[in-house]
């Protein structure tokens, strides 16, 4: 369900959600910029992208989407792979930041639900609640291997070249195919299962520090 219909129902609510959802879909973008810039490609940095202002990275029919379905994306932030270092582990590197990063907010946000003074605070504890739930649903969609996501990228640092070429091919027509594959149910098993993985592996890290 989109944003819009709790504009009226209940604003409070909107604007934590809209201010929550914004931010981790701009930490996504902006951890491939500074990942890019760590194997040598100051692109983004060039272009002013690495900052959490949202005026810098807002995409029109992403952030429309946001209010309409509850989930959108901001401007993918510019990397020019052929600048990377060790281009193979650079683009995967690059590639899976934007889902790492919002891995380690969710989990960041259940550390802090660790602690009884924290979930005394019931505003406090549904707002980590939601971090937790919109950082894994963006970390597992965007993990997914269509092209332009993350997780196309991060097949393609470890296929041969002839590979990637072709599904490269599939770019100009991946949006189309996401839009066609969420609307029609078909994408949300797999979405569930990379949910699932993700939360085994953060189940799996609070396990090594026994505190999960």
């Amino acid at each position: 369900m989109g944003l819009i219909s709790l504009l009226f129902s209940n604003p409070v609510l909107f604007v934590v959600l809209a201010v929550l959802l914004l931010y981790s879909v701009i930490a996504h973008e902006v951890a491939h910029g500074v990942v890019a810039h760590w194997f040598g490609d100051d692109t983004a940095l060039r272009n002013g992208r690495l900052t959490l202002n949202p005026a810098s990275h807002l995409d029109p029919i992403g952030t429309l989407m946001l209010f309409l379905v509850g989930f959108g994306w901001a401007r993918p932030v510019p990397v020019n792979y052929y600048n990377l270092k060790n281009s193979r582990f650079g683009l995967f590197s690059v590639a899976l930041a934007g889902c790492a990063t919002n891995i380690i907010l969710a989990t960041i946000a259940l550390v802090l639900l660790q602690f009884d003074g924290v979930n005394a605070n019931s505003a406090f504890s549904v707002m980590l609640n939601i971090v937790v739930r919109i950082n894994i649903m963006l970390g597992a969609f965007n993990l997914i291997p269509i092209p332009p996501l993350d997780g196309s990228k991060i097949l393609m640092s470890m296929l041969p070249f002839t590979a990637q070429e072709k599904l490269a091919r599939l770019e100009p027509y991946g949006f189309f195919i996401l839009v066609l594959l969420l609307f029609t149910g078909l994408l949300n098993p797999v979405i569930s299962l990379v949910q699932y993985l993700i939360y085994g592996l953060v189940a799996l890290i609070f396990g090594l520090f026994g505190k999960f």
